[in-house]
């Protein structure tokens, strides 16, 4: 867009002609959606085209809110390919990839152990432009191997994969958790299970003094749109975030959107490391120490990236009041695909 406000020379990586994404779960669906919506460059165009991958079960026996989903994206003219990706073998991941200059990632963990390295093994070998992992998540550098969640290991082997070739591209979306996730009566942070005129507790992993970085899926999807095709175009990895927020912040934003006191508790390293000694393929637990010991987990609002084109995030206060966010997880409902890299 010559003459735009949005003119975009500072960008390293050219605005791709052909897009691959990978799943359209929670994440998928709001990237896919920050695309199809992008200000000054939606997609697809005369320019680019834009492809998803969808599980050939999820297109045979889509539930409503899906199959409007893809009768929508066929009314956009967004192509639609059937493909089991945990299935397929390394070969026909690389045949499918080569057929487009960047693959954005949208396949979490509920794919299973060893599926963030196939996919970029099967990006590289297939000489991408540029790879997009699912890493949507906290920052891997800097909690590094051999904490309590195993499954971050593979993630710091992607990194690694990526960054011993220089042959494709590639960048790094660090969201730090996905916002609807930190109110999740699973997690125990913010805890509702004792119904609706219950008590509710609202804990602090670590300590009081400890802070997450929060974002939605559907900012994350915004942001990662401005990545690809719009005012971003960066390589290696980006911190973006919604919002950080110290733990002990957090019984004010609950207590302001349910008009009533909370029970404040702390639960700490020690006790939740003693949790999951009970129970240590615990998934929601191994997360909770990782949360709980506070290391690449945060990062300062200042120090993100935040793209021209996007007039605001929701932050944590936001997002408890229900203002500017299409799925606030207090009306309990969770969507098709929920899959956080947290």
């Amino acid at each position: 867009m010559k003459g735009s406000p949005y003119d975009t020379p500072d960008r390293v990586m050219p605005v791709p002609r052909s897009i691959l994404v990978l799943g359209a779960g929670e994440l998928g669906t709001a990237i896919i959606k920050g695309l199809l919506n992008h200000p000054f460059r939606p997609l697809p165009s005369a320019e680019t085209k834009l492809t998803v991958v969808f599980r050939p079960s999820t297109l045979r026996s889509p539930n409503d809110e899906k199959e409007a989903f893809i009768t929508f994206l066929e009314s956009k003219q967004v192509s639609i390919i059937p493909q089991d990706l945990a299935a397929s073998s390394h070969n026909d991941l690389v045949a499918l990839f080569s057929e487009y200059d960047t693959v954005i990632s949208c396949t979490g963990f509920s794919a299973g152990k060893g599926i963030q390295l196939k996919l970029a093994n099967a990006a590289l070998w297939a000489g991408v432009s540029w790879y997009l992992p699912w890493q949507f998540g906290v920052d891997y550098d800097v909690i590094g191997r051999g904490s309590a969640q195993d499954l971050f290991d593979e993630q710091c082997d992607v990194r690694d994969l990526l960054r011993s070739q220089n042959r494709t591209n590639w960048t790094v979306v660090s969201t730090g958790m996905f916002m609807s996730f930190l109110f999740e009566d699973f997690f125990g942070v913010v805890d509702r299970s004792a119904g609706e005129d219950g008590e509710v507790v609202v804990r602090a992993l670590g300590s009081q003094e400890n802070r997450v970085t929060v974002t939605t899926a559907e900012d994350i999807g915004t942001l990662t749109a401005a990545v690809v095709v719009g005012t971003g175009g960066q390589k290696g990895v980006v911190h973006v975030a919604g919002d950080t927020v110290q733990y002990s912040r957090l019984p004010y934003y609950v207590e302001k959107m349910l008009g009533r006191e909370v029970k404040k508790e702390v639960w700490s390293v020690d006790f939740l490391k003693e949790e999951l000694s009970k129970d240590p393929e615990n998934n929601i637990k191994k997360y909770r120490v990782v949360f709980a010991e506070g290391k690449g987990v945060a990062w300062d609002l200042g120090t993100d990236w935040f793209p021209s084109e996007v007039d605001h995030l929701t932050n944590v206060e936001r997002y408890t009041l229900g203002g500017d966010s299409d799925d606030n997880e207090f009306d309990d409902n969770d969507s098709d695909g929920h899959d956080s890299d947290v």
